[in-house]
């Protein structure tokens, strides 16, 4: 792993609705529920998963908005569980909420907002959270609420945490870019800055005085697509005093990786929610 430390204001930095039965998933000790809902995306599906002992006990839990990378189909966030393993490996306890982020007639929204019928941002930011606190034990707050995504999740995670910074409290991106791109990676779709990180850079230490919040990235040394944009993006913030994580290790851009790296992170995204806590 390689790491480039600095000290920014003080802190040090390293660089480097359908809601169905709760059901044991091989190899977690915890539950798996699938649900469904009505969205400004159309109906969508989601799955949950629930921390051992959430049915026996009375505690509300942080939760972790997981959002898969694209282009995939239409049930590729089920494919989360290697998240859910990695916080019991970790011995970590939160809910972990994975919501389907394309469909089979568009296999890469981008996690944007496109239109009637087409907002997936508004769904999967405002509206599933709504859902799920007023579904599950959840401590329904910003304190209370994480977003981490892999690859073009990655950049769903950092854009709509940034854009709601009322309603998450930390943001990681796994492997991610930070400005919306075709499903090569290669080509930007759209240069309105809204829709960059970059562009928000300059104005997050007055909103992080309103809204403290934790920023995490992290990308593969080999990844020759999106290393160079990682890299960027921590000079930006190291130059603007805004508090960050940034890391890279030994790999490119691939499950190994995501997989290697999930208990520690999820880790440090926990450690800037709040705690399991009574109702």
């Amino acid at each position: 792993m390689t790491r480039i430390a600095g000290l920014v204001g003080g802190v040090v930095v390293c660089l480097v609705l359908v809601v169905g039965n709760a059901a044991a998933t091989p190899l977690l000790a915890g539950s798996v529920v699938e649900g469904s809902f009505s969205s400004a995306a159309g109906r969508l599906s989601y799955d949950v998963y629930l921390p051992p002992g959430y049915s026996a006990s009375t505690l509300r839990y942080p939760v972790a908005y997981y959002l898969h990378g694209l282009p995939a189909g239409s049930t590729a966030y089920g494919r989360f569980v290697y998240v859910a393993k990695a916080l019991e490996s970790a011995g970590l306890t939160a809910i972990v909420v994975a919501p389907q982020g394309a469909t089979q007639a568009d296999p890469d929204p981008e996690y944007l907002d496109h239109g009637s019928g087409e907002d997936w941002e508004t769904a999967i930011a405002v509206q599933l959270p709504a859902i799920i606190d007023a579904t599950y034990r959840t401590i329904a707050t910003r304190a209370g609420r994480g977003i981490v995504g892999v690859s073009a999740g990655g950049y769903g995670a950092m854009l709509l945490g940034l854009h709601h910074l009322g309603r998450f409290a930390a943001i990681e991106s796994w492997s991610g870019y930070f400005h919306p791109t075709d499903p090569t990676g290669t080509r930007s779709i759209s240069a309105r800055p809204w829709l960059s990180a970059h562009a928000f850079v300059s104005s997050l230490p007055r909103a992080f005085k309103v809204h403290p919040t934790f920023i995490g990235f992290y990308v593969g040394a080999q990844d020759g697509l999106f290393r160079p944009e990682n890299v960027e993006l921590a000079r930006q913030l190291s130059q603007a005093k805004v508090p960050f994580v940034f890391r890279m290790y030994p790999g490119g851009h691939d499950q190994t990786l995501w997989t290697a790296q999930a208990p520690d992170w999820l880790a440090m995204l926990l450690e800037h929610l709040a705690a399991p806590d009574i109702s």
